[in-house]
């Protein structure tokens, strides 16, 4: 049986949704929530599978529920509910740990199959995301492709894996680490140890005297 937990603070959302996964003998919703917060709280009671997550609700919302979710219970399934593609959310929710999305305009029947694919370990990205995942990562790769040539730094003793090549080019245009995580499908936890290895790499323990050293590197090899 595949247990759910519905939170939406929409009342006749929740409802229909319940009803529709209710009539399906395999299926069961074994709690509501009307916020993440409640979300949160449910899960730790009731343990679902899988959790259908509305983005924004008020208390904690959708997004910030379900990396709580993740941290505390990683194997639950969260589906991301949404009736728009926006970018942020697209790459803050990824980025978090969600299983994919939902589109709350989704015919009941396409809906139910979806919880059931991503129960066998599917990424559930309907097409409108994943375009807009894309185009995401897209604008990222065109902003960075020729930002510096890695043979300049190798040239000064920098060895470099991809991975880290990736983050110094969006250190160098100013990136945080949360924008970073986003940006790469990391957790910030992992950006921070990867940037730690590229600040061992480069002799410094401070981010403005790291992006200082490797403009340095950079300009020094121009000239």
């Amino acid at each position: 049986m595949i247990t759910i937990l519905i939170a939406d603070d929409q009342t006749l959302l929740r409802e229909g949704l319940q009803t529709i996964l209710n009539l399906e003998t395999d299926i069961t919703v074994v709690a509501v929530a009307e916020n993440g917060q409640e979300a949160l709280e449910a899960v730790a009671a009731h343990r679902p599978a899988v959790v259908l997550m509305d983005i924004k609700m008020p208390v904690m919302d959708g997004i910030e529920s379900m990396k709580k979710i993740k941290k505390d219970y990683p194997d639950t399934i969260v589906l991301m509910l949404t009736t728009f593609a926006e970018d942020k959310f697209i790459v803050n929710a990824m980025a978090g740990g969600a299983n994919g999305f939902l589109l709350k305009d989704m015919p009941s029947d396409k809906i139910v199959q979806t919880l059931r694919d991503a129960v066998r370990g599917d990424l559930i990205m309907p097409a409108s995301i994943a375009a807009k995942l894309a185009s995401r990562l897209h604008v990222f790769s065109d902003q960075s492709s020729d930002a510096f040539d890695e043979e300049v730094l190798r040239r000064q003793g920098l060895k470099l894996t991809e991975r880290e090549r990736k983050m110094i080019l969006l250190m160098l245009e100013g990136h945080t680490n949360k924008q970073i995580s986003g940006a790469m499908f990391m957790s910030e936890g992992t950006v921070r140890n990867y940037i730690s290895v590229i600040y061992n790499k480069i002799g410094t323990s401070d981010r403005q005297a790291a992006i200082a050293k490797l403009k340095e590197l950079l300009l020094r090899d121009a000239t």
